[in-house]
């Protein structure tokens, strides 16, 4: 293994919790953290080095804070990126994490779909893509109703929505539209796939090519947007296996190096892709509890080169996020004293002080001998936290 030099200066594109918690692993191993966001005060930018406020969107001002920091490493938090621009990042020699194609690729359900479903052949839900409204219909009566509709390019669930009847189809389009990021404007849209549970499965990927899996990580969603998660998620071990073999796939035509949230749903023994992120995922944030290196230090070690001798699980853990509706610019949360009184429960709070509409603030942590206990303790948890806008 090549030798690391001491620190390396990393660009953050995308400063929120995810970041936040990646900036601290990063900078317990030394490294330098320059957090960028759209506007100040983001999360990571609590705890970076650095930070610069800008749009992302905007390609010259990318190059600008490129040409400033001179950083070793580039990191894509966020989808709202001028993804092409890292090709030329990467030309010059800095390295892109984990590499322009799997964040480029990654950030567009059309190219990452194509990919995963004409290109290696694995099985995905069937879809269609629309540009318009009738394309939409179209798409939407051959793969039958319900049916999913959600941007090429979004997070979080935004502009995601199902379609119930050809009556929906107006509203699907205009509510995927407006919930688009980017310069892509299209929809994709997909058949209801009746799976039975669908998981995370983070999947670390080295330098030395050794692909290395955490345990499969259960999960519920609201509205495309998680809520709870669980590690670990009991699956037969020939699921786990296809789970493993579909992500090994899908990340080693991606290439690069670092963690990816490879999002799947299992059907007795069988798997179906549905989407992967290039970096630690929502959905992760249970590993802050469950294992001794959480998502955010693994994918740390594996983009500096260092070694990973094993993913080790302290025990069955899970998560709720915090999601707050409502218009306030000072949220405040008390009662803190009955939240943590339990023992094995943990929280964190993602430092946003600001709601307009639903937005996810923190995160309850909790243990216990078994995922169902973790879960009703992590529910209890919530219960007594009180959210004050």
């Amino acid at each position: 293994m090549r030798k690391m030099e001491c620190m390396k200066k990393i660009l953050l594109l995308g400063s929120g919790e995810l970041g936040k918690e990646f900036t601290i692993a990063a900078q317990r191993l030394g490294q330098h953290v320059v957090a960028c966001d759209a506007y100040c005060g983001a999360p990571a930018m609590q705890v970076a080095d650095e930070c610069e406020v800008f749009s992302m969107l905007d390609g010259e001002a990318l190059d600008r804070v490129v040409e400033k920091h001179h950083p070793d490493l580039i990191i894509s938090e966020i989808e709202a990126i001028r993804t092409e621009r890292l090709y030329e990042y990467e030309a010059k020699g800095i390295r892109v994490v984990p590499s322009a194609r799997a964040v480029n690729y990654t950030m567009n359900r059309k190219a990452i779909r194509d990919l995963a479903a004409k290109e290696l052949g694995i099985r995905t839900a069937r879809y269609h893509y629309a540009t318009t409204e009738e394309e939409l219909r179209k798409g939407a009566e051959d793969l039958g109703f319900p049916c999913i509709v959600k941007p090429l390019m979004s997070s979080s669930g935004k502009g995601q929505s199902v379609m119930r009847s050809v009556d929906d189809v107006k509203h699907a389009f205009e509510y995927g539209m407006a919930g688009s990021r980017g310069d892509v404007k299209e929809l994709i849209v997909e058949e209801f796939v009746d799976f039975d549970y669908e998981i995370t499965l983070l999947t670390v990927t080295q330098d030395n090519g050794n692909t290395l899996f955490c345990a499969p990580i259960g999960h519920v969603q609201e509205d495309g947007d998680y809520r709870e998660s669980w590690q670990p998620q009991a699956m037969s071990a020939l699921a786990q296996k296809r789970a493993q073999e579909t992500a090994e796939k899908i990340t080693t035509a991606l290439g690069g190096r670092g963690i990816f949230g490879v999002e799947l749903f299992v059907c007795g023994d069988d798997i179906i892709f549905n989407e992967v992120s290039p970096r630690p995922h929502d959905t992760g944030m249970v590993t802050m509890a469950s294992q001794e290196l959480s998502q955010f230090a693994l994918h740390a070690r594996a983009i500096l080169g260092l070694p990973i001798p094993e993913i080790y699980q302290i025990s069955p853990a899970a998560s709720k996020a915090i999601v707050v509706e409502g218009k306030s610019d000072n949220v405040r949360f008390a009662n803190l004293e009955k939240v943590l009184s339990e023992a094995g429960v943990n929280l964190r709070l993602f430092g946003k002080g600001e709601v307009n509409g639903h937005r996810r603030l923190g995160v309850i942590l909790a243990r216990d001998e078994s995922t169902e206990k973790a879960l009703a303790k992590a529910e209890h948890a919530y219960q007594q936290l009180e959210i004050q806008l």
